[in-house]
This record gives structure tokens, C-alpha cells and sequence, in this order.
């Protein structure tokens, strides 16, 4: 289970044809960039979990 976690942002850090793109433009930077940024606390939420499944 704890596996599936991890594999979670993984698999959405590499889904790139999703994201690559310019043209929505949110808070002024490209979509490419704020998906990216959105990406870190939802991986770090995931590797949290992973942990807290483990324990």
C-alpha cells in the first residue's frame, strides 16, 4: 500500500503531455510551472501518508 503512495506522484510528475502547456496562465506564471509547484506539497502529503501507513 505504502508503494502505491509513492507511485502516486510519480506517475503525475511524468504524465507530462497533461501539463505541457503555456497557454492557461495562472497567478501570471504558465500552466507547465504552477503544476510543478502545485506538485511539491501534494508529493510531500503523499510521502506523509506513505509513512503514517508504514508506522
Amino acid at each position: 500500500m505504502k508503494y502505491l503512495l509513492l507511485l502516486v506522484p510519480c506517475v503525475l510528475a511524468l504524465l507530462t503531455p497533461l501539463y505541457n502547456s503555456i497557454d492557461p496562465v495562472l497567478f501570471g506564471l504558465p500552466f507547465f510551472y504552477f503544476y510543478l509547484l502545485v506538485l511539491v506539497p501534494i508529493s510531500s502529503l503523499f510521502v506523509y501518508l506513505a509513512w503514517k501507513v508504514e508506522r
